[in-house]
């Protein structure tokens, strides 16, 4: 691995930990207990995002298609929702806490990375 593609991992870690500490202050029930504990979680949602995910996805595809692409929103939360199962510190209470904090994650992460790149150039 390079040294430029370490420091892009590293910084999309970082801005993902930040996103769920964000989604933690926004929706009640998802709960991030530090930034320790986002780092973690990070960690591991890219790796069921990686792993799991796909998989997930495709068993799900016929209902996926059926319901205009609405259930990979329970995919999503479904991932989430393992993640919290596996990682200290990081809590999920509900399934519409895991569905909202989904779509909430998403979307600031995406700031989040979009910022990022906007300062990258920049500089």
């Amino acid at each position: 691995m390079k040294g430029g593609d370490f420091m892009n991992l590293l910084v999309a870690l970082i801005l993902n930990a930040l996103a769920l500490l964000a989604t933690a202050y926004l929706i009640p029930g998802f709960q991030v207990d530090g930034f320790g504990s986002a780092i973690v979680a990070a960690i591991v949602i890219g790796l069921v995002n990686t792993f799991i995910r796909p998989i997930l996805a495709f068993v799900s595809l016929p209902i996926t298609i059926l319901t205009l692409g609405l259930f990979s929103f329970v995919i999503n939360a479904v991932c989430l929702y393992l993640v919290s199962i596996v990682v200290p510190g990081f809590r999920i209470d509900g399934f519409l806490a895991a569905v909202l904090g989904g779509v909430v994650l998403a979307i600031v992460a995406t700031v989040l990375a979009n910022l990022a790149k906007e300062a990258k150039k920049a500089l």
